[in-house]
């Protein structure tokens, strides 16, 4: 099967970043063929696309989100990371999630992108309170009847919620504290036999689209032993690691007060830290930590929206691309960003360094941060071929129409699609060679009957954040405690701005 995009004006995001004027991009199967002016269709039977006028880039890739949180979107108000997990993944919950809840919210969030012009998304899938075959099946059904391509990992911590926090154990009330310490734990064999089946099950379905990562969580929320069986088996597969590192000071204390190191240094300690991983967020990283994260050649995801929300501080991004780490960019969970919109991803990543550096020479170009959210993602999920337009590239494009507000007048292409596009322009959507979206139209599914199906449960999404909630308000003041007394510490430089001094 072939497809010929004729005539649009090309923006390949190449090595030399190649710009056509205008030419044809022909798709066989799933891989673009050949980039030229006036190519022929190869057979009577070639879909052409006239796309004179429009623009054709690569795909954006979401290079790192949380799927199960798709339905939080509104839900939990502003909090730093350890006190807003309480109100989004409950610790003491016990309640196992209807499969179907979970194919829905998963379509919902592969929809939202695929309008925006998100062609991959690197899903860190977590599973509260346990993960399950059908959670699982779920969640990665539901990508493969999108269209989306999905590289999606199984994010279960299996240490005590108190070995994962500093000072918790000693603030908490005994009554309480026992309740903590009661939290199942899932056993490492199964675990493993989990991972082993999603592998032998997921990897490689729907003619590649779908691929397998493995993921700790973070270094501090797993065992050693767990977390050499996914170094390994990553290894021995060619997988991604999803890897969350030192997000947040608390994390940096936690290090210091648990390990007597860096989070980053303990991951490069064990012999874990190379180029599968997938090192997540990376905010309160020194230079030894950026030294270490720069040789192991692993790729870092920066989520500035989510960093901004729950106040976690600024990723040091010059400091760490002075270093050559690439750099993907995602947009982190709905609850947490609100929305699933790599556009305002983009230009928050392009603005909010300009507030934490006075050297103007360093902040991010509209370019760099372009190639992060194509082929920096495609990085990320180890998949190669992936966010340029050129021969043999998989064939994951979207098409533009300039002549919209974002584009008028067109100044400087790549300037605007950083800080004046908002998503409205995109006017199809293509992954692995077939057209999933069409005039903001997702052409797999029935949206309508999706978001009357979502709707028609609201009140028991309202019962569950509810729920939560009162859970959440329970626990909070005993995590607020622990948050100040590591906010308080001196690690000896700061990655949040403005602060009064």
């Amino acid at each position: 099967m072939s497809l010929l995009i004729r005539g649009a004006r090309v923006l390949t995001l190449d090595a030399a970043d190649t710009e056509y004027a205008r030419t044809d991009i022909l798709i066989e199967g799933n891989l673009i063929a050949a980039v030229g002016p006036d190519l022929p269709p190869p057979d009577p039977s070639t879909t052409v696309i006239e796309a004179s006028g429009l623009i054709a880039m690569p795909g954006l890739i979401n290079g790192h989100f949380h799927s199960q949180a798709n339905l939080m979107a509104g839900s939990v108000a502003s909090r730093p990371l350890e006190l807003f997990m309480l109100y989004e993944v409950p610790p003491l919950g016990d309640r196992l999630p209807d499969p179907r809840l979970i194919y829905l919210q998963t379509m919902l969030g592969a929809v939202e992108m695929l309008r925006n012009g998100v062609t991959a998304v690197h899903d860190d899938a977590f599973h509260n309170p346990w993960p399950t075959r059908e959670a699982i099946d779920a969640v990665m059904s539901a990508y493969g009847d999108s269209g989306l391509r999905a590289t999606v990992s199984i994010n279960h911590p299996n240490r005590p919620e108190l070995d994962k926090l500093p000072f918790l154990a000693e603030i908490l009330p005994p009554s309480i504290r026992a309740e903590v310490e009661a939290i199942r734990i899932a056993p490492l064999d199964e675990l493993i036999g989990l991972y082993r089946w999603f592998h032998a099950t997921w990897h490689g379905a729907a003619e590649g689209r779908l691929r397998i990562a493995v993921s700790n969580s973070a270094p501090q929320r797993v065992t050693e032993e767990y977390f050499a069986f996914l170094s390994a088996f990553s290894r021995e597969h060619d997988l991604p690691f999803n890897i969350h590192i030192l997000e947040t000071k608390l994390q940096r204390v936690l290090g210091m007060e648990r390990f007597g190191k860096s989070l980053v240094k303990l991951v490069h300690d064990l012999g874990f830290l190379d180029e599968r991983m997938l090192v997540i967020h990376a905010i309160w990283v020194d230079d030894e930590d950026m030294d270490l994260l720069a040789a192991s050649g692993c790729t870092v995801a920066h989520n500035p929206i989510c960093n901004l929300r729950l106040g976690s501080g600024v990723m040091p991004f010059r400091p760490l691309r002075d270093r050559n780490v690439p750099i993907a960019l995602g947009s982190d969970e709905r609850s947490a960003d609100d929305a699933i919109n790599l556009w305002a991803v983009l230009k928050q990543a392009g603005l909010i360094h300009q507030i934490a550096d006075p050297d103007y020479t360093n902040w991010p170009k509209p370019i760099e941060l372009l190639r992060a959210a194509t082929s920096g993602g495609a990085r990320g999920m180890r998949v190669p071929n992936l966010g340029r337009i050129e021969a043999g590239c998989l064939a994951d494009i979207i098409l533009l129409d300039p002549d919209s507000l974002p584009f008028t007048p067109m100044n400087d292409l790549r300037h605007q699609l950083v800080y004046s596009h908002n998503g409205s322009s995109v006017r199809t959507s293509i992954v692995a060679g077939q057209v999933v979206m069409r005039d903001g139209r997702v052409l797999t599914v029935d949206e309508a009957a999706l978001r009357k199906e979502i709707r028609e449960r609201q009140a028991e999404i309202n019962a569950d954040v509810a729920a939560t909630t009162r859970a959440a308000d329970r626990l909070e003041p005993y995590w607020r405690a622990m948050y100040q007394r590591a906010a308080a510490v001196d690690v000896g430089f700061t990655r949040w701005v403005g602060q009064a001094r």
